[in-house]
């Protein structure tokens, strides 16, 4: 089984200010048993982007569930088997870009850190899949945008992100899709965030 044990031994805060208890997380790739987990992830998904007053692309459990079963993305477990995250990824334009999508915590589990566990190991996965690939994310969420930097994601313009149509049909579920498309898909309100492996590279090769 390729999955990570995480250990969290601190107490943090939560957004409320009630100190919350360490937690045990096992963070794998996703598989076909994980599938029954499929509506809880999407309710949630949906919940999240509702109590922040963001808009957020539609995905509908068909879409996770191929990615599941193709091992295209990660799941989160807590000590006792409680679902606790996720992620997963997509390709365009024949693995030339790959997309980080999908975050979410259960709202237990937030504030723990476990967040950022997922988004390293869906990052990880993607280089793995797609070494060559133009990795990129869009979000509107501070804590991603800071999660992306520190992986070595930089700020870009949307011209520099996938002109697959398929990718950016996902938008029109969106409630900002209007946004979108009176700027001619040039910008909204999400920040387009790329992690260019060729620049990183030399970046590697240069520091040596």
């Amino acid at each position: 089984m390729n999955a990570i044990q995480h250990r969290i031994d601190v107490p943090v805060f939560s957004s409320v200010g009630k100190i919350s208890e360490a937690h045990d997380f096992f963070i794998e790739e996703a598989r076909a048993e994980h599938i029954l987990y499929l509506n809880e992830i999407c309710e949630e998904t949906l919940l999240s982007a509702k109590a922040r007053g963001t808009g957020i692309s539609g995905r509908p459990p068909e879409l996770l569930s191929e990615k599941m079963k193709k091992g295209e993305a990660v799941i989160a477990f807590s000590q006792d088997g409680k679902w606790a995250g996720f992620a997963f990824i997509s390709s365009w334009e024949n693995g030339r870009y790959v997309s980080n999508s999908g975050l979410i915590v259960a709202p237990e589990f937030r504030n723990t850190g476990l967040a950022k566990k997922i988004k390293k190991k869906i990052f990880e996965l993607s280089r793995t899949k797609y070494p060559d690939a133009m990795l990129f994310s869009l979000t509107t969420g501070l804590t991603v945008m800071k999660m992306n930097h520190e992986l070595g994601f930089e700020p870009v313009t949307y011209a520099e992100l996938t002109k697959d149509e398929h990718f950016w049909e996902n938008c029109k579920s969106c409630i900002n899709c209007p946004i979108l498309l009176s700027k001619e898909r040039k910008n909204c309100l999400c920040t387009a965030m790329l992690f260019d492996p060729e620049k990183n590279r030399k970046e590697v090769s240069n520091s040596r």
